[in-house]
């Protein structure tokens, strides 16, 4: 078994990936990372630079934790490959980072979080940054 998280370079992703790596090392399960961008998108803020994934690896080894980087591409929606690797990887839990978003922002652009939390098959921690 594994735990998968959606894992973006923002204060959301940190304490998504902080959490999944918590909760890895108490079951002692691998840790999947997925960073992925959108296909054909010029400007992907989304996209964690090496850096950032060669720190996160490094706080899971320092946690005792298991950890690989997922790193592809997604056509339209975020949500569908979150939940296939949960599948194709038999994920304990899904571990997703939310953020504030305004209710006009929600209508318009939908929530990857709230799809997440509505359509998976796993057991889903949705974790917000610190105040």
């Amino acid at each position: 078994m594994s735990i998968v998280v959606g894992y973006v370079p923002t204060p959301a992703g940190e304490a998504a990936v902080q959490a999944a790596i918590t909760e890895a090392g108490l079951r002692d399960e691998d840790l999947l990372i997925v960073n992925s961008a959108r296909e054909g998108s010029v400007i992907e803020t989304t996209v964690a630079a090496p850096e950032d994934l060669d720190r996160v690896l490094a706080q899971a080894a320092d946690a005792g934790v298991r950890a690989k980087v997922l790193r592809g591409t997604h056509r339209d929606d975020f949500t569908d490959e979150i939940l296939d690797l949960a599948e194709e990887h038999g994920a304990s839990l899904i571990v997703i980072g939310l953020r504030r978003r305004s209710t006009v922002g929600k209508f318009i652009m939908g929530s990857v979080a709230q799809r997440i939390l509505l359509q998976a098959d796993h057991p889903v921690l949705a974790v917000k940054p610190a105040s």
